[in-house]
Formats: C-alpha cells, sequence, structure tokens
C-alpha cells in the first residue's frame, strides 16, 4: 500500500505548467510538514515535493500561496534522470490524489466562500479532483484515534 497524507504550509506560490501536446496542467510546489518531536524546544519540519495534475493542479495554482496551509493525500513516487552534466539525479515526490485548503481566505478576492476557494465550480462538486472542503473527511480510511491508544 502506498498512501500519504500531508498537512503542511506552502513554502512558495504553486508553479504551474502544461504538457506539451495535450496541455494537461501540473502543479508543482513544496510543503513544510511539521514534526511531532522537538529537540531542545526547537521546531523541526520537513520539506516534501508535491505535483498535481488536471483541473485539481490549475486550481492549486490559483487559489494557494505561499504559507498558506494545504492538505494532501496522495502516493509517493520516485523517478530518476539525467541531468545535463551526465550525473544520474534521483527524485521522490508525493502525487497528490486530493488536495484541501484548509486556510480561510483566498489569494484572489471575489465571492469566496470562506474555503480558500471560489464558489462557482466548487459548489460540492467532486468533479475537481479531490478538492473539498477543509470540513470534511477522509471517510473510513483515517480512524481517529487518542494518544493514549498508542503503543509507542
Amino acid at each position: 500500500m502506498n498512501k500519504v497524507v500531508l498537512i503542511g504550509r506552502l513554502t512558495k506560490d504553486p508553479e504551474l505548467k502544461f504538457t506539451p501536446g495535450t496541455g494537461t496542467a501540473v502543479a508543482t510546489f513544496t510543503i513544510a510538514v511539521d514534526r511531532k518531536f522537538k529537540r531542545e524546544g526547537q521546531q523541526e519540519a520537513d520539506f516534501i515535493p508535491i505535483v498535481v495534475w488536471g483541473k485539481a493542479a490549475e486550481n492549486t495554482a490559483n487559489y494557494m500561496s505561499k504559507g498558506r496551509l494545504i492538505g494532501i493525500a496522495g502516493r509517493i513516487e520516485t523517478r530518476s534522470y539525467e541531468g545535463k552534466d551526465g550525473i544520474r539525479r534521483y527524485v521522490t515526490e508525493v502525487v497528490a490524489d486530493e488536495v484541501q485548503f484548509l486556510d480561510k481566505g483566498s489569494k484572489q478576492p471575489d465571492t469566496n466562500n470562506g474555503y480558500g476557494f471560489q464558489d462557482s465550480g466548487f459548489g460540492g462538486n467532486q468533479s475537481t479532483q479531490g478538492f473539498t472542503p477543509a470540513e470534511s473527511n477522509f471517510g473510513s480510511e483515517v480512524t481517529p484515534m487518542d494518544d493514549d491508544d498508542i503503543p509507542f
């Protein structure tokens, strides 16, 4: 099973590109995810590269910006390529299947419904490739647990 669920803040604005030929949208960005345990009172974070495809990529690029809180559900993918200098490079990234805007407000000030995206085109429509309001949950995939139930 390859399933990742992350909540973090964007480290910079998402970068939106379109694939040659098909014109499919792809957004790439990095999120900073806080670690639960701190070392000597200092907060630590992991910086995770994210890739989002299709309409979800366009919406993320249009309505999210640096510093905004975002939820991601997807899978880890690894790939390699040869750089211009002839050296083999390896990349590990999360390909998002679901994206949730967790901050209220919007990058663009129009008719905002408080979820970080505009009412037009979203109103509960699930054809937006996994975009759901922040109050929704992950369904039966995630079971709430009390910290006392965790064995470590």
